[in-house]
Formats: structure tokens, C-alpha cells, sequence
């Protein structure tokens, strides 16, 4: 096991949305902003390093409220960074998500054509997540980062996504989400599962050694170090579709809960399939402590439990022996509802638009974001299954299927609809705050 007390990361200077576990409940915004003129571009920087919060700063004087800031690649241009330096950030981030659409399975419906603008184009430059326990804290907040940008005539915003997390803490699917989130060396916060040994602070940290030994720094290294690549995206969920597809394939209520739970690899409730197999156990997918302290290669090699082509499964493999090594792809994953749910029991599509926003954080855009997404989520080689894409998340054109292992006859769901559809997101950076008041002091 790690020391984590040998490591000590510069936790003041690091955002807090990059490390923290997010609270529940909590509502969201998400602003995009493009930078017109440089000048005021670096101004906006100068006064977001004044409220963005830190890592060390847990205890907020705003309680459980705090702002974070990204940029893109078109964003650090926009505001004149040099292009040699621009050229040490990660090549997948510097093309962009859009151009990475195909590596990513988004495709057809899921196509940056059929993106929501201004998602996937230049004019995204800046990206403002505000957080707070509900909305009227929410909206307090971004009232108070307001004249940080209004006054700003060469700042626009340009795009806004609230979001919120429901005290059941479920996402649209009716599955509770948010369970799972590693360990990392130095930063104070316990992961989830106490049997998965902490990882490298420079997974998720810029400028601090990874899992591999080595240390990626965008330079100069005031801008890069201390901060790390997040990916946004928005996802739209086909909920009734989900519920009919599970409906149609079910012999009834109780079936239709296991399959749910086979597709997951955790019943709703967020108990996982690893520690309850044959019937659900709220309390148990409530309880921290212990729902995410479970392996697969140690008790369920097979799959026979918790089939090798669910969803959690294929984000996270764990201990088990899988094509790639699976602490090299770890992220720290967060998402939050956006959108009215879908009542319970309608099975019929009501035109809304609903679903998940996405980020991921991570210091190895390739390794970590892309491969898991292409090779994991859209692939089924690495557990021996084929070309088989992950059931909930896969990039599905109705062709693919998924199975079940069980004695003595496997169970097979064919004709797997997509339920969940791109509706665009952004490869951005998020500096450290010195690198945020080093951006707002540039000079040509």
C-alpha cells in the first residue's frame, strides 16, 4: 500500500473541482464563454483566480459552493499563448474532441454535425462550472461571478447547461451514480473502494510523477504544472427507450430489475452485483463504506456474477486480467443530471431533452479518456467478447448484442438500441490558480 502521507501535492494551488468529491445533493451550471478580445480574455482570468476554489480550501466560507475554470486549446490561443508552447499539451487536446469523433464512437446520431452549437466548434474558448448544495445557492453564486465577465464587452457567453443532482442521487436511468472515485496520493481524499491501493497524484495532477514514473508538464511549466485535462460532454439519455427495451425483454418486474442489474453490474439501488447477486440490497448500495469495496478477479473471475460486458465493469475492470493494464486508465469520472426526469412508469418518449454531463479528469487524454472509451466501451476484445460495445453507453446502430453468463444456458439480448446520444463536448485544460493569474498577466 502507498504512503500517502509521502506525497504532498501544492493542494492550494490546484482547483478544487479537480480533486474533490462533489456533494449530494448539488446543482450545476456549465457556461461557455468566447474571447473576442485578448485583453479582456486575460482580464477575465485575473478575476476568475479570485473565486475559483482550491483544493485545500474544503471548508469553504460559501459552505459547499465552488467554481472551477477550463479552456480549450482555441481558448489558450485566443488569449496568446505562444504556439510553442502550446505544442507541449497533449496532441489529442490540441485537436480537439470533435476531430477525435470517429477514435470515440461518435458517429451517426452521436456525429459533431448533429452536435448541439456552439459544442465542437473554435468560439469555445472558456469553460465556468459553478456548484452549490441547490439552485438559489446555485444562482447566488454565478450572480456573484457576474460582473467577473458582464463588464467584459470581449467576453461573450455563449452557452449555459444547468444541471442538478437529486438527493436519491440517481442519474436519468434510475441508477444511483457517483459511487465510485479513486484514491489519490496526496490529495487528502479517501477513495471509494479500500481494496484499490491509491494511485499516482501525476494520474490527475500535471507536474507530479504518474503511475509509469513519468511527469507531463505543458510548458512553460507555471502554466502547466498543478493542473490537469478534463473532458466535458453532454449526453442524452433515451430513457423510455431504455425502459421499454428492458420491459420487452423481461418476463416480468423481478426480471426486469436483474437485467437492469446485469446490463449495470450494480441493481439501481447502487448495491453492486459483486456483494449482493441475487436480489438487491438498498442499504447496501446506499452505505459508502462498502458499496464499491469489492474486486472481480478475485471473486468473480468469470463474469458469472457481474458480467465482464457491463457498464462498470468495462469503465473500471479493476483487478482483473483484461488487454491493458487497468490502473493505467483509471479517470476520475463525475456526472450530473440535466433536464426534467422522466416520470416513473411512462414508457413513451415526452420529447424532453435529458441526461447526463460528463467529465472526466485526467493528466493522459490517450491512455486514460480515449482508450477506455474506445477500446473498453466500444470494443469487447479486450474480454474476449468481439466486437461488443458496452450495453448502455455503446455506440449501438441496433445490431449488437449482450450476454449474460449463466448455467446451464447464457442469456443473450440482441438488437441493442443506442440510449445514450453525443450532444457535443470539449477537450479543455484546467490550470492551476497560479497558471490562471499567469494567463490574466500575459503580455504580448
Amino acid at each position: 500500500m502507498s504512503d500517502d502521507t509521502q506525497v504532498k501535492l501544492e493542494l492550494d494551488d490546484i482547483q478544487r473541482g479537480v480533486l474533490s468529491p462533489r456533494p449530494t445533493p448539488y446543482a450545476a451550471t456549465y457556461i461557455l464563454f468566447r474571447i473576442d478580445d485578448r485583453d479582456h480574455g486575460r482580464e477575465l482570468m485575473r478575476r476568475v483566480s479570485a473565486v475559483v476554489t482550491s483544493a485545500a480550501d474544503t471548508v469553504s466560507p460559501l459552505g459547499e459552493t465552488w467554481v472551477s475554470v477550463a479552456l480549450t486549446y482555441h481558448g489558450l490561443k485566443a488569449l496568446g499563448v505562444r504556439q510553442e508552447w502550446l505544442d507541449t499539451f497533449a496532441w489529442e487536446f490540441r485537436q480537439g474532441m470533435a476531430a477525435r469523433a470517429g477514435a470515440l464512437g461518435d458517429v451517426g446520431e452521436s456525429a459533431p454535425e448533429n452536435w448541439e452549437p456552439p459544442l465542437g466548434t473554435p468560439d469555445v474558448h472558456v469553460v465556468l462550472v459553478a456548484l452549490a448544495p441547490d439552485s438559489a445557492r446555485l444562482e447566488a453564486a454565478v450572480d456573484r461571478a457576474r460582473p467577473a465577465y458582464e463588464a467584459l464587452t470581449g467576453v461573450t457567453a455563449i452557452w449555459r447547461q444547468n444541471c442538478h443532482a437529486l438527493p436519491t442521487e440517481t442519474e436519468p436511468f434510475g441508477y444511483r451514480d457517483g459511487i465510485s472515485h479513486p484514491a489519490v496520493e496526496g490529495s487528502g481524499t479517501a477513495g471509494s473502494n479500500p481494496l484499490e491501493t491509491p494511485l499516482k497524484a501525476g494520474e490527475f495532477v500535471l507536474g507530479h510523477p504518474d503511475e509509469l514514473g513519468g511527469v507531463q508538464t505543458p510548458q512553460p511549466d507555471v502554466l502547466g504544472r498543478n493542473g490537469t485535462y478534463v473532458v466535458f460532454r453532454k449526453l442524452h439519455q433515451r430513457v423510455a427507450l431504455f425502459r421499454r427495451y428492458l420491459r420487452d425483454n423481461s418476463t416480468g418486474p423481478e426480471d426486469e430489475e436483474l437485467l437492469a442489474a446485469k446490463i449495470m453490474g450494480r441493481w439501481r439501488s447502487g448495491a453492486p452485483l459483486a456483494l449482493s447477486p441475487l436480489h438487491d440490497d438498498p442499504g447496501l448500495g446506499a452505505d459508502r463504506t462498502r458499496n464499491n469495496a469489492f474486486l472481480f478477479e478475485r471473486d468473480d473471475p468469470t463474469g458469472f456474477t457481474t458480467p465482464g460486458g457491463c457498464h462498470i465493469r468495462r469503465g473500471n475492470p479493476r483487478d482483473a486480467a483484461v488487454a491493458g493494464v487497468p490502473r493505467l486508465h483509471r479517470m476520475i469520472r463525475r456526472g450530473t443530471a440535466y433536464g426534467p426526469p422522466l416520470p416513473e412508469g411512462v414508457l413513451e418518449d415526452d420529447g424532453a431533452d435529458r441526461g447526463l454531463m460528463f467529465a472526466f479528469v485526467g493528466t493522459h487524454l490517450g491512455r486514460q479518456f480515449e482508450f477506455v472509451q474506445s477500446e473498453w466501451m466500444n470494443d469487447g476484445v479486450f474480454f474476449g467478447a468481439g466486437d461488443a460495445k458496452d450495453p448502455v453507453l455503446g455506440s449501438h446502430d441496433g445490431s449488437g448484442d449482450f450476454t449474460v453468463p449463466r448455467r446451464p444456458v447464457r442469456r443473450r439480448l440482441a438488437a441493442l438500441p443506442r440510449f445514450v446520444v453525443t450532444r457535443g463536448g470539449e477537450y479543455c485544460f484546467m490550470p492551476g490558480l497560479t497558471a490562471l493569474r499567469w494567463l490574466g498577466d500575459l503580455s504580448d
